[in-house]
């Protein structure tokens, strides 16, 4: 029979223990496990009893090897599995790193600080002009447009590229993918949604008689041609206002109004329409007694380059309601949106009119007369001025019904009443006698009057005949200084033409100190010409005047911009331009660059 197991010897036992295995879990022997032991003790009955003393030891050795052996399994486990543990953390990495960037590129970034942009360290634009998504964004312009009115054809997307009257020389790879004919101001929204969304460059046209290469398609993409947007859309004759869509042209508005006794003043030159008028800004013979487009433009509905639709104010002839978004848009070019309809004002008009033409010996003669013509507060209508070049042309080509004295001669413009006019001729015949006049004529008829002003408008198309091939241009170009200053620049000009042997002659609205260089030149020519224009405009803004007086910026004077207004001013104007277009698609690189220029791009002033 067993002995009885006191306590005391075990918990003695079990201290002993865990002295020497302090991580083992013990756990102390019950009655349950002395039955278990006697019952194996039965099993071999031959077998003689255990001691539980040795029954103890033998489990806790059992239990420490296992745990020896686990331990050398774990120990070899880090061993074979550290290059793959390496990689799993790598690839853990890269996957938390790569999900970082992907949810930081969504969220938008961070809004500039400074008011203005300088073109150091700007993004170059990134438009999508391959074939694929030009050709995907012909099938939605169809849809807008209906295919008659998105055309492909060479003949269109070559007129459309420049002009042979444009001063911008074009590359053989700037023309249009398409041309788009729009009819309404939605047609034209759709159509700028779909550039938006597939990042096309967009070129608006709008008669494209522009002369500094306003409408050179210089990325491409597709041109915006209004000449379908061509309708008086509503008369206000009470008012004094008329809505017009952009392709109106200025002439045939006058035509129609006239039966109204109605008069729109600025005329700058044969088939101009109201969109390009808008977009520089122009004047015209009429500026000297009615000013420029700017102030004869009320109200603007405007396309912005994401296909918003905005209209600029209402039709009062004055308001203070926040910003002057209509001036804004006046000049612009096309760069900050497309407009669709003008709000134009329109005057009485006049009722009798009549014009006076007067000979001098040199140009600076004829430019002193002007000067106190104006210091003398007469309100002639216009004063025009061309050179002795100038004269010459005309007579040459054979541009108008009469010959002339081949010498400068000034063109004077009145209108008012019949005693208001014939007291304006007097006081100017005065004025030209005592600034060595050589002659005087005005006309005592409308149909001479026709006659003596036609001269004037034969200006350009004068020179354009005298060209020696088809190798020749034409390079015409306008600075405007104070009047006070415009003998001086004047007769500068003229003698650097002269020493430059090239057929070149001097034009121009002088009655308000603007005045044009027309220049014929050819390949081998063109230094020479680019050298009479840049020191022409360095004139200008030494004499505190602008390097154009209604021409515009186009690509020509964009790089002039910064000596007449400063760095800082062109800066502001481009943080207008990536406000209204940040994608920069509304007739890319026009009045401020938005990327670096090419080396030797920029004249050394």
């Amino acid at each position: 029979m067993a002995r009885p197991i006191t306590l005391l010897p075990l918990r003695g036992t079990l201290r002993t223990l865990r002295a020497f295995q302090p991580r083992a879990n013990y756990c102390i022997t019950t009655l349950h496990q002395q039955r278990h032991f006697r019952a194996s003790s039965h099993q071999c009955a031959d077998d003689k009893p255990q001691p539980f003393k040795h029954q103890l030891y033998e489990s806790t050795h059992q239990r420490l090897k296992r745990e020896r052996a686990e331990q050398e399994r774990y120990a070899q486990y880090q061993t074979q599995s550290q290059g793959g543990r390496y990689a799993a953390l790598m690839f853990a990495l890269v996957f938390f790193s790569t999900g970082a960037y992907f949810l930081g590129s969504l969220k938008p970034p961070s809004l500039p600080i400074s008011s203005t942009t300088h073109l150091f360290g700007l993004e170059k634009p990134q438009h999508n002009i391959s074939p694929s998504n030009l050709q995907a964004a012909w099938a939605d312009f169809v849809e807008i447009l209906g295919e008659e009115n998105v055309s492909t054809e060479n003949g269109d997307l070559e007129i459309h590229s420049g002009s042979d009257w444009s001063t911008y020389t074009r590359r053989e790879t700037e023309k249009p993918f398409l041309v788009l004919y729009p009819s309404t101001t939605n047609e034209v929204s759709r159509v700028m949604k779909v550039c938006h969304q597939r990042r096309i460059p967009v070129t608006p046209y709008s008669g494209g008689t522009s002369l500094e290469g306003h409408f050179a398609p210089t990325h491409g993409g597709v041109c915006v041609d209004f000449r379908r947007m061509d309708r008086i859309l509503a008369l206000h004759k009470e008012d004094l206002d008329v809505v017009v869509q952009p392709a109106v042209g200025w002439e045939e508005l006058n035509e129609q109004i006239s039966q109204d006794g109605l008069f729109f003043p600025p005329d700058p030159g044969p088939g101009a329409m109201i969109g390009g008028m808008v977009g520089t800004g122009c004047s015209g013979t009429n500026a000297y007694r009615y000013g420029t487009m700017r102030e004869w433009v009320l109200s603007l509905t405007v396309v912005l380059a994401d296909g918003t639709i905005i209209k600029t104010r209402q039709r009062p002839r004055k308001s203070s309601a926040g910003y002057d978004l209509t001036r804004l848009f006046i000049g612009s070019e096309g760069t900050l949106g497309l407009v669709t309809e003008a709000t134009l004002k329109l005057t009485v008009k006049p009722k009798s009119q009549s014009v006076a033409v007067a000979s001098f010996p040199t140009v600076e003669n004829a430019a002193r007369c002007v000067t106190r013509v104006v210091e003398e507060g007469i309100p002639v209508a216009g004063v025009e001025i061309l050179d002795d070049v100038q004269m010459k042309c005309i007579n040459d080509s054979e541009s108008t019904s009469r010959r002339w004295k081949e010498s400068p001669t000034l063109f004077f413009k009145f209108t008012g009443t019949p005693v208001g006019i014939k007291e304006q001729i007097s006081l100017v015949q005065k004025i030209v006698s005592s600034s060595a006049g050589r002659s005087f004529e005005f006309a005592r008829s409308d149909e001479e009057m026709q006659e003596l002003w036609s001269a004037r408008k034969q200006a350009l198309w004068s020179v354009m005949s005298m060209r020696r091939g088809p190798e020749d241009h034409v390079w015409t170009t306008d600075v405007a200084v104070p009047m006070s200053k415009l003998p001086e620049i004047i007769e500068a000009t003229k003698e650097d033409m002269t020493r430059s042997q090239l057929l070149a002659g001097i034009c121009g609205h002088v009655g308000d100190g603007n005045f044009h260089a027309i220049i014929l030149f050819n390949k081998d020519e063109k230094k020479t010409a680019e050298a009479v224009v840049h020191r022409m405009v360095k004139r200008a803004v030494e004499l505190e005047g602008t390097v154009t007086g209604e021409h515009g910026v186009g690509l020509i004077k964009r790089d002039y911009l910064e000596h007449e207004l400063g760095e800082s001013a062109v800066d502001a104007m481009r943080r207008l331009k990536l406000a209204f277009d940040p994608l920069c698609l509304l007739n890319c690189d026009k009045v401020v660059r938005v990327q670096q220029p090419l080396p030797d791009e920029v004249k050394q002033w």
